[in-house]
């Protein structure tokens, strides 16, 4: 029994809607500019980034099979690690600036526009890329956390691919002026989320590394919890598919996963709350303000 991999539709919502976005800021400015000559070129650095993301999901996928069993694993847990340390710069990143993304955007479209070409192919593929090889490799990486128990790959990349299906459909519907919600809001709380996804994927990198002999402690449990939350059961499969929730976890990966939970998020939330507005302080009557 697969339950749906919430975590693997928020990874391809959150990076599908991130390069969506992209897109269609740089299609909507060059439309409005009075330049809609250049959008092949848009489309073309898109369509190699797309290509590009998805031979590297290839590679990811099928590179490793001829390997020893060590060996896979110790190259599954430390894409694992690296994975994690993305999307975790990629949370930030996009709490930081999602509000002049535009702005940015704007700036190289026209600096590439007067550069040539090429140029103009360059900066859509930057663009769409970087969040492509990002989503490739984390969703590599929380399928097979997700797949460690012997369950199946199929649902996890059908919940990514739904991810990513409804981040273009709300990219189009943002480009005809169908959709508008709190942006801001909407990378704040799904950063959240997928700080819980990212520590389980961290703790099944760790177990990997366990299994191919480099980190010690594979033998040592912190708790076993099979008896109470099978794998197989209808709680198990939920919290596998959505946190990579393993029953039997080793003190190494417990420790992993509150290391990496606790700072990101107290940092996660310092950063993405409000600012307090200034308050000026009481003068006395009669005196001079500042």
């Amino acid at each position: 029994m697969d339950a749906f991999p919430l975590g693997n539709y928020l990874i391809g919502l959150r990076e599908g809607l991130e390069a969506s976005l992209v897109v269609v800021i740089l299609v909507a400015y060059l439309v409005r500019s009075g330049r809609g000559d250049l959008l092949p070129r848009i489309w073309a650095g898109v369509g190699l980034a797309v290509a590009l993301s998805v031979g590297f999901g290839a590679l990811l996928t099928f590179g490793p099979r001829r390997l020893t069993f060590e060996a896979q694993e110790a190259i599954g847990g430390t894409l694992s690690i690296v994975a994690v340390g993305f999307v975790t710069w990629m949370i930030f990143w996009m709490a930081r600036h999602a509000r002049d993304l535009s702005g940015e955007l704007r700036g190289r479209v026209d600096a590439a526009a007067e550069a040539g070409w090429g140029s103009m192919v360059v900066v859509a593929f930057l663009a769409v890329g970087r969040e492509g090889l990002e989503t490739a490799l984390f969703i590599w990486s929380a399928t097979q956390a997700a797949t460690r128990d012997g369950g199946s790959t199929v649902a996890p990349l059908v919940g990514a691919l739904l991810g990513i299906a409804t981040a273009v459909a709300m990219g189009f519907a943002f480009y005809r002026g169908v959709l508008r919600i709190d942006l801001q809001r909407f990378f704040t709380w799904t950063g959240a989320l997928l700080i819980l996804v990212a520590a389980g994927v961290l703790a099944y990198g760790v177990h990997d590394l366990q299994e191919a002999g480099i980190l010690p402690g594979l033998d040592s449990l912190a708790f076993d919890v099979s008896e109470q939350v099978p794998p197989g059961s209808l709680l198990g499969t939920l919290l596998k598919g959505v946190f990579n929730f393993s029953p039997a976890t080793t003190w190494l990966e417990a420790a992993a996963w509150v290391a990496y939970v606790v700072p990101t998020s107290v940092l996660f939330w310092r950063r993405t709350r409000p600012a307090r507005p200034a308050t000026s302080s009481p003068t006395r009557s009669g005196a001079p303000t500042p």
